[in-house]
């Protein structure tokens, strides 16, 4: 009898099987087993996690060709949606090597792909159709009446890095996408969502299936063997040295002193010089500076400038030459990059990962150390912290160096638990149902209230919305011209809302601004958020351009290059922090561990760090008296409680004159008090949860109106404020950890 990998090898049409043989491939992975096994063999979704480069993509795509091939599709039978453009790039380039003998098309539709291309895809719809989901919201809008033509026999959606997208409004937006798609073509196919890195898979399976009326299957895989190389090393800011990197600007701008010579960026360039590498920094403002000192140190030294760089505000141009440099064997490159190039781009050999400073959790960590280490090498990742040294004065909430502490805890919460952080599910996406319901209504034409909310309500985001609130949200759009009614009692999209929906940019839900394009000579380089004046300069793509002509109503901007380095600000949003790790990070400071990854520096000091934090007592006491009217909290929460904890200071600290309130991250908060001391007041806190228990309703005054996402700016006040209470706060967990605090003082 045959055995189930010799069963389903089989199966495999010759193209696949010839491609397996091709890629040294002795037998079929577990990964590829589980996932043919659930795909031949039943009618449910799947959620497929495993470590990268494990073969996922390869996995699910093996059964499903396959299924094409037995039984083709009239139109497009794949639907394969990706968080950025160069993911859908990179796939899209390896699925034609895949199926370059099976006669399957392949698609990729973005806002990069020429026009041409799509429409020879919309002329004869077949195979695989790769796309964001902004080109898919837009596809929903325009072509709604064409949509059953092209989908009309869609069997499959694959969802590629499903965690990005779990609870975000960018998911959510997908879910109403495919949940819209379904209720045109009369049928739910099934969904393929493909991660490396999921923190709680029953969750997450619960999210995919949302709305498509099957249950996913999520393969029980056996647990990786952990290999890394992994290594930490801190340094102090140097700057002695009075070296001049960058010359002074015409406007007669004080000049950047930082040095090249810096101890911590020289060791972060001997890192990668002679490595294939990534750099990773956690926003795009480090990103640029460190790109440019790293090209400096090239320069000083008389080596060769390798370094690239890749994040979202530059060209296509820019950031596909660091792509395809990075998948080159035979051509040496260090990129500098954001999250841009920690998704599952296949970059092969590449032989290091660099982290500057802390990644922001254990989901990031992953997925960056998973870069490297393909081919039956391990993962390979150096962590490098900066950090200025302490003057005498300096205060103790300075002294310790948190972003050491973070990147120690999220390694040690994966090595001895597998920690994950799990998806947080928005229950109120007020944003996102404005965005939709101008969305369901530019698709539909006009719609009676009733069907309105019906359609909109039913789609899966919003089944925690209550009815009410949606009324209150659609007299709001009424009265601001978002929407209109007809003489008919009819509801369509109004004046103002047709001015939303008539720029490129409302397909997307994910916050934007009004950026400026840079333009050298006929070269684009990227786009920056406020434009400098002609003579001044900026950071982009690593280096400095100085203006030479601006063309304010087109949003251009023309410049030159110079030498230097400078730094250039974006909007943008940290992402959440979870409380396991603040909990971590402090036993961190408790416990007398030697890391085995941490250089000689950081090993010194972590050391220092613990003697402080033992001295001062701030590991027995979360509350600690800083002198004269100052004292400091240490919660150790994640973000969401962190912010309902600075809020209940604020609202119920006025018995103890709390005020001055200051906070670092999660780390601690600042705070002056002018009655009473710090036991009195950890009672008092303590005594809230019984005396006086809060929701995260009460914490947020009448007159706020918090702006977080898109769309918020077009909300109700009160919408918004009751969605940033049940989506912003955990006053549950913080009321928690107030609690402890009165047992903190007993035992003292």
């Amino acid at each position: 009898m045959q055995n189930e990998a010799e069963r389903i090898f089989e199966r495999f049409p010759s193209f696949i099987q010839e491609y397996i043989f091709a890629h040294g491939w002795e037998e079929l992975r577990e990964v590829q087993l589980a996932a043919a096994k659930s795909i031949f063999d039943g009618e449910n979704n799947l959620l497929l996690t495993s470590s990268t480069a494990s073969g996922k993509t390869e996995a699910a795509f093996f059964p499903i060709l396959t299924e094409l091939c037995e039984r083709p599709p009239v139109g497009v039978g794949v639907l394969y949606i990706a968080p950025l453009k160069s993911l859908i790039n990179d796939q899209f380039g390896r699925m034609e090597d895949l199926l370059e003998e099976s006669g399957i098309a392949v698609t990729h539709w973005h806002g990069d792909v020429s026009q041409s291309h799509k429409k020879r895809m919309l002329k004869d719809p077949a195979g695989i159709l790769q796309i964001t989901p902004e080109s898919l919201e837009a596809m929903l809008i325009h072509r709604n009446r064409d949509l059953i033509r092209i989908f009309g026999d869609l069997r499959f959606i694959v969802l590629d890095e499903v965690h990005t997208l779990t609870g975000s409004d960018r998911g959510n937006q997908i879910l109403c996408q495919l949940a819209r798609l379904g209720h045109l073509i009369g049928h739910h196919p099934r969904r393929i969502g493909l991660s490396a890195t999921v923190g709680d898979t029953a969750r997450v399976a619960s999210w995919l299936s949302s709305g498509s009326g099957r249950d996913t299957d999520v393969p029980e895989l056996s647990p990786e063997r952990l290999r890394w190389r992994l290594g930490m090393e801190h340094f102090y800011i140097d700057n002695v040295n009075s070296e001049q990197v960058t010359p002074p600007t015409q406007k007669g701008r004080a000049p950047d002193l930082r040095l090249a010579t810096d101890a911590g960026y020289s060791f972060l360039y001997d890192c990668v010089k002679e490595k294939k590498s990534l750099v990773f920094s956690n926003s795009r403002e480090e990103t640029e500076y460190l790109c440019a000192t790293l090209r400096q140190i090239a320069k000083r030294r008389g080596e060769e400038d390798i370094f690239l760089i890749h994040h979202g505000n530059l060209s296509a141009s820019i950031r596909e030459e660091a792509e395809l440099a990075m998948k080159d064997e035979e051509k040496m490159a260090v990129t500098c990059a954001t999250v841009t190039m920690e998704l599952g781009i296949d970059i092969g050999r590449l032989e290091r990962v660099v982290q500057n400073q802390a990644p922001n959790s254990v989901t990031s960590f992953l997925q960056r150390l998973g870069r490297s280490g393909r081919r039956g090498a391990p993962p390979e990742m150096m962590m490098v912290f900066r950090e200025e040294d302490a003057l005498p004065n300096t205060p103790l909430l300075q002294l310790i160096p948190w972003e050491l502490l973070k990147a120690i805890a999220i390694v040690q919460l994966y090595i001895e638990e597998r920690f994950i952080e799990p998806p947080h599910l928005r229950k109120l996406p007020y944003s996102l149902l404005f965005h939709q319901t101008l969305s369901v209504l530019a698709a539909s034409g006009e719609l009676t209230l009733p069907a309105l909310a019906s359609r909109v309500l039913s789609l899966p985001p919003f089944s925690e919305v209550p009815k009410e609130d949606y009324k209150t949200l659609i007299l709001s759009m009424l009265n601001r011209d978002f929407l209109e009614m007809s003489e008919e009692k009819t509801i369509l999209v109004g004046l103002a809302g047709e001015r939303l929906l008539n720029s490129f940019k409302f397909y997307a839900v994910f916050q934007d601004s009004e950026d400026f394009t840079v333009r050298c000579g006929s070269d684009e380089i990227g786009t920056i958020t406020t434009p400098p004046p002609v003579g001044d300069r900026f950071a982009l793509a690593g280096r400095v351009w100085e203006v030479e002509e601006l063309d304010i109503q087109r949003k251009l901007i023309y410049v030159k290059s110079v030498d230097g380095k400078m730094q250039v600000s974006w909007p943008g949003d940290v992402g959440e922090v979870h409380t396991r790790i603040l909990e971590r990070m402090r036993r961190v400071l408790a416990e007398d561990t030697v890391y085995p990854y941490l250089k000689p520096n950081a090993q010194k000091r972590l050391e220092v760090a613990r003697r402080l934090a033992r001295n001062t007592g701030m590991l027995e006491r979360s509350l600690i008296h800083l002198g004269g009217y100052s004292y400091c909290f240490f919660p150790w929460l994640g973000t969401r409680a962190f912010r309902a904890t600075r809020r209940i200071l604020a609202r119920r600290g006025e018995p103890f004159g709390i005020c001055g309130i200051e906070y670092q991250g999660c780390y601690f908060i600042k705070f002056k008090m002018t009655r009473g001391n710090e036991a009195e007041l950890a009672e008092y806190l303590a005594s809230l949860t019984e005396s006086d228990p809060m929701t995260g309703e009460d914490l947020v005054g009448n007159a706020e109106e918090p702006l977080f996402e898109k769309y918020d700016a077009y909300l109700p006040p009160s919408l918004l404020r009751k969605a940033y209470a049940v989506d912003k706060l955990n006053a549950e967990e913080a009321l928690s950890r107030l609690a402890s605090l009165k047992e903190e003082f007993s035992n003292r």
